[in-house]
């Protein structure tokens, strides 16, 4: 199924088990940003509503989709639940009342009762989700995306998005594309104020990162978006890794 054909299915069962307390459903991530892959991305939306759904709503809610299993990419969905007057005027940490990614398919399916009870609370993340949505956001159904969330402060989107990468020089050794990419992304924003993609964050390094590093860039960005497998000299990736952390954090 086509990931927007997907959506509008997603959203059009949320408006039936919300009622008018459904304010808005925002798409953000790659798919805003228009580089996702259905092999190594998945769908992240937000969902808006006038007041905290009742439990029972938010077991149906996670059930759509669980139910949708069949459909998506292999990560699945990233989702969360939040009140209009949890995100205008901007709170950090965000509250949100119900959440849901493919980490957690499986405790879904085991006792959905039991997670949706429990699954609530603050998230730093949304800080990053909602100035993606402020810079790419595409509103599937409600308000604009301005009218809805209030403005991030840069100091609170700079503090998520340091947090990710503040153990670069170990992860790199694990995950070395989603490392180099991301530490990319950083900078981007910490040079020039850019909101970018995980994708664009590679395309901006190439441009401006020591030449040394853009055979090490190029590959993570061409297994990130064509599949093409990575070739990574494990000491220049350390070495690329240690730098730009060293200039983020300084």
């Amino acid at each position: 199924m086509n990931a927007y054909k997907l959506l509008e299915h997603i959203k059009n069962e949320y408006r039936a088990i919300l009622d008018d307390t459904l304010t808005g459903f925002y798409i953000h991530g790659s798919l805003a940003f228009g580089c996702f892959s259905w092999e190594r991305g998945d769908l992240d939306f937000l969902v808006t509503v006038s007041e905290e759904p009742t439990h029972a709503q938010k077991c149906a809610l996670i059930g759509v989709l669980l139910d949708a299993d069949a459909y998506v990419p292999k990560k699945g969905f990233e989702m969360s639940v939040v009140t209009e007057d949890a995100v205008k005027p901007f709170v950090y940490p965000t509250p949100y009342v119900l959440h849901y990614s493919g980490a957690y398919r499986d405790a879904c399916r085991r006792d959905l009762t039991a997670y949706c009870r429990k699954m609530h609370g603050t998230d730093p993340d949304l800080a990053a989700h909602i100035t993606v949505c402020h810079a790419v956001g595409i509103t599937l159904y409600g308000k604009p995306i301005a009218e809805v969330f209030g403005a991030v402060p840069p100091p609170a989107y700079l503090d998520i998005i340091r947090l990710d990468i503040e153990n670069a020089s170990q992860d790199i050794r694990e995950n070395p594309v989603y490392v180099i990419l991301n530490l990319c992304r950083v900078l981007g924003y910490l040079r020039e104020g850019l909101v970018l993609s995980t994708a664009d964050g590679g395309k901006w390094g190439i441009a401006h990162l020591p030449g040394e590093y853009t055979p090490l860039i190029s590959s993570a960005l061409a297994y990130y978006t064509d599949g093409i497998p990575f070739d990574c000299d494990t000491e220049i990736g350390q070495r690329f890794a240690e730098e730009m952390v060293n200039e983020i954090f300084k």
